[in-house]
C-alpha cells in the first residue's frame, strides 16, 4: 500500500489524517515541521505528501515544495492551508511559487481528503506507467 507523509505542527491534523488515512490501509508517516519533513521525506520515500503551509515559519509549506522540486523530487504534494482564510489571499498551485499537485483550504473533509489522496495517487501511478515520473 502507498505510504503517506503527512507534515503539519497541528497534532489534531497529524492525527485525523493519520486516522482517516490508516483505515483507507494506507502506510501513514509523520512530520511537525519541516525540518522533520524533509529528513523523513529521504528517510522514508514517500508516495504522496500532504503538506501544511504555515508552521514554525509563515511560508515553510512553501519552502519545502520548493526544495524538494529543486532537488528534482516529483513526489505528488497535497498542500492543506487555511493561509486563504487567516491573509485573505487567494493562494492557488503554481509551478515556481506554490510547485504542488493540488491545494486544498482546511478544513478538508475526511471524504475529501480520501478522494484527493486517491486522485494523485493514481495520477502518479499513471506517470509512472508512462515513464514520466
Amino acid at each position: 500500500m502507498p505510504k503517506i507523509l503527512i507534515v503539519d505542527d497541528d497534532p489534531d491534523v497529524l492525527h485525523t489524517g493519520r486516522v482517516v488515512l490508516e483505515r483507507e490501509g494506507y502506510e501513514v508517516v509523520l512530520a511537525s515541521s519541516r525540518t522533520e519533513g524533509m529528513k523523513m521525506v529521504a528517510d522514508e520515500t514517500p508516495d504522496l505528501i500532504i503538506l501544511d503551509v504555515m508552521m514554525e515559519v509563515i511560508d515553510d509549506g512553501f519552502v519545502m515544495a520548493r526544495d524538494l522540486r529543486r532537488q528534482g523530487n516529483t513526489v505528488p504534494i497535497l498542500m492543506l492551508t487555511s493561509i486563504g482564510a487567516a491573509t485573505g489571499m487567494d493562494f492557488r498551485r503554481d509551478d515556481r511559487t506554490v510547485p504542488v499537485d493540488d491545494f486544498q483550504e482546511k478544513p478538508l473533509s475526511p471524504a475529501k481528503l480520501r478522494e484527493k489522496v486517491a486522485e494523485l495517487l493514481a495520477k502518479k501511478g499513471a506517470r509512472e506507467d508512462s515513464g514520466t515520473a
